[in-house]
């Protein structure tokens, strides 16, 4: 009986045959002689091990694995040679560097091609700027074709090789990513593969009965096994529909976990994996850099089951990641996983997904400036920041979701907070609804049956910027100091930097009335943005703090990496942590001066210079911190 290495071993040599079967023997001998194929095959050699054991985990010995090994090599190896020659160069370094995204160099934007810039080539035409800002990240959110009017923001692809015609064309996008990458600008698209437009044609042939695409989505004849799966799931869209199925006009049901016109993909159909892997490679061919895997914790579905975050979903990423480690291994991915804490960080893993999302830093530090206490962000700094060597966290004050309260309760519990109450707090404070508050933003998905909400709003809207607070402009800058220094890659959603509000118009609009979120995907604001180098401006102090730290931040290898420890200030208002031993920050989140007492600063230098503000700080006494102080000192 063959052992398992014996059995990989195999069944590797039967794939690379099978991929060169197609050449005639003087056209396969060019091949095997070709660098191209050494470095595929020497790949293959690497990662066919992890990929098999990872697909065995999820289909065990489903006939119809072999087979579809088959066509993913061949698609591996068709990908791989066509890959264009700067981006295998690209490979290469970032195989020998795979910490490349933890530099201190790296800064990240994100915005939606046609509200900041219009189309594609107005992109194009944008990227001084972005050199300007610092970025060397830029995440185009979804541009692919979707449906007209209402499209989950472009979340609904009806094509993963079409751009919108809005934007422009595949080609255009070709453009737009080589321009980037020759400012220095890595490129980020959404890799949507939980589910796709209803439009999609994958979808229009499942829903005809076409035999090539039988089970690639979930439908059923009737509410039998819809309901029982109901029992179990968490309702994420109550406004759009209950439960996770939506009915079509045949009275049959399909898996919506989103809305009614995204169809849940069926991964325990191979085949649906290799469709999608086949897509995945494409847009690695266009030049993409890192890809946000979006609702990663859905993926995979099993009855009884919350179907989130189940064994299978990390299986299937892991071995999708191992499939780019083959055909395009300087692509990165991203995971996108708004979960309990103890969850999101099983995502992250140089095998999985090398960066990810850090969505409790971001709630923590809202609820740091609603309360004014450090204690659940300086707790989740201490006990759930850093990650495995190789990976990092993207850090980041909003995204162009809603903002959900994604703190563990028993985090929470320990400093005698209700979690459940507490959320209703937030929710309260940050729609207007709580005496006191400075935040003006919109409730989001109201669920009368558990209570639940969330949040939408601009960073400046929710900061108090919208009825000129005297605090807010420093409240913005100090929530960016937080993404900026605790380690990892920080994100900015474009338009905070120059504190735009709230978009107006979404409840008038159709298409989006009905989802809040579009409140905070305002359009670009030009009159904001040439006031960006007016100091006496909201719009200038904003971008010429913001701008200021991004400077330091590149110029610094003390912000270097991912890992930090914390610093306890003894002071109930001010978050600490030293970075690299060699940096030392302080945020003061209260409206009041606040202390730091030479007791709390002992075995400090006895002085230290502020990078932020370039004055010496004496370390040997008390240290006073303005109302939303940051403080970044050089202690070695």
């Amino acid at each position: 009986m063959l052992t398992q290495t014996q059995q990989v071993d195999l069944t590797l040599q039967h794939l690379k045959e099978r991929v060169l079967a197609i050449y005639t023997p003087k056209q396969r001998a060019s091949v095997e002689r070709s660098e191209d194929w050494q470095k595929f095959s020497e790949r293959l050699q690497t990662y066919f091990p992890s990929l098999m054991y990872e697909l065995d985990n999820v289909y065990g010995n489903n006939e119809t694995v072999l087979p579809m090994l088959e066509q993913l090599s061949a698609q591996s190896w068709q990908s791989y040679s066509q890959r264009a020659k700067p981006l295998k160069q690209t490979d290469a370094a970032r195989e020998a560097d795979p910490d490349w995204i933890l530099s201190n160099k790296q800064v990240g934007g994100v915005c939606y091609v046609d509200l900041f810039a219009g189309n594609l080539q107005g992109l194009k035409a944008k990227i001084p700027y972005f050199k300007e800002l610092g970025l060397t990240y830029l995440h185009l959110m979804p541009l692919f074709k979707c449906p007209e009017g209402k499209s989950d923001g472009g979340y609904a692809v009806s094509s993963y090789r079409d751009v919108n015609p809005a934007l422009g064309t595949i080609d255009d996008l070709r453009d737009v990513i080589t321009a980037l990458h020759e400012a220095g600008i890595s490129t980020v698209v959404d890799f949507i593969f939980n589910h796709t437009s209803n439009e999609h044609h994958w979808a229009v042939e499942c829903a005809a009965g076409n035999p090539l695409y039988d089970n690639f989505y979930y439908i059923f004849p009737d509410r039998r096994m819809p309901d029982q799966y109901d029992r179990t799931l968490r309702e994420i869209f109550p406004d759009q529909h209950p439960g996770g199925f939506s009915q079509l006009a045949d009275s049959r049901w399909v898996w919506t976990t989103f809305n009614s016109f995204q169809w849940d993909l069926n991964y325990s159909n191979p085949w649906v994996f290799n469709a999608m892997a086949g897509e995945m490679m494409f847009l690695a061919n266009l030049g993409v850099d890192i890809l946000r895997m979006d609702a990663v914790a859905f993926i995979w579905k099993q009855m009884g089951t919350t179907c989130e975050n189940l064994p299978q979903a990390h299986a299937l990423v892991r071995a999708f990641n191992a499939v780019m480690r083959i055909a395009a291994p300087g692509v990165f991915f991203k995971s996108e996983a708004i979960v309990h804490p103890d969850e999101v960080v099983q995502y992250i893993g140089r095998n999985e997904c090398q960066i990810g999302y850090n969505p409790l830093q971001m709630a923590l530090l809202w609820n740091t400036l609603a309360t004014r206490e450090i204690n659940l962000l300086h707790h989740a700094l201490t006990y759930r920041h850093n990650l495995p060597e190789h990976t990092a966290w993207v850090n980041y004050v909003r995204s162009h979701d809603d903002i959900g309260w994604t703190f563990a309760d028993e985090d929470a519990g320990q400093f005698g907070i209700h979690g459940y109450d507490h959320r209703q707090f937030l929710n309260r404070f940050f729609v207007n609804h709580y005496e006191g508050s400075f935040a003006r933003g919109e409730p989001f998905q109201y669920n009368p049956t558990t209570g639940d909400c969330r949040v939408s709003g601009t960073a400046a809207s929710l900061v108090g910027l919208a009825q000129n607070d005297p605090f807010a402009v420093d409240r913005l800058k100090l929530l960016y100091s937080i993404v900026m220094s605790t380690g990892g890659l920080p994100l900015i959603y474009l338009g905070d930097e120059v504190g735009t509000l709230n978009d107006t118009d979404w409840p008038y609009d159709e298409n989006k009335r009905d989802d809040s979120r579009w409140a905070h995907r305002p359009r670009y604001n030009e009159e904001l943005y040439n006031q960006r180098h007016d100091i006496s401006t909201k719009a200038g102090q904003i971008y010429q703090g913001l701008r200021h730290m991004i400077e330091i931040r590149q110029n610094n290898p003390r912000f270097d990496g991912g890992r930090l420890v914390t610093f306890y200030t003894h002071n109930k208002h001010i978050i600490g942590y030293i970075r690299n031993n060699a940096l030392l920050a302080f945020a003061n989140f209260s409206e009041f001066p606040q202390t730091i007492t030479a007791h709390a600063l002992q075995a400090m230098p006895f002085q230290a210079a502020d990078l932020i503000s370039g004055e010496t700080v004496k370390l040997n006494q008390d240290v006073e911190l303005r109302p939303y102080q940051v403080m970044w000192l050089e202690i070695a």
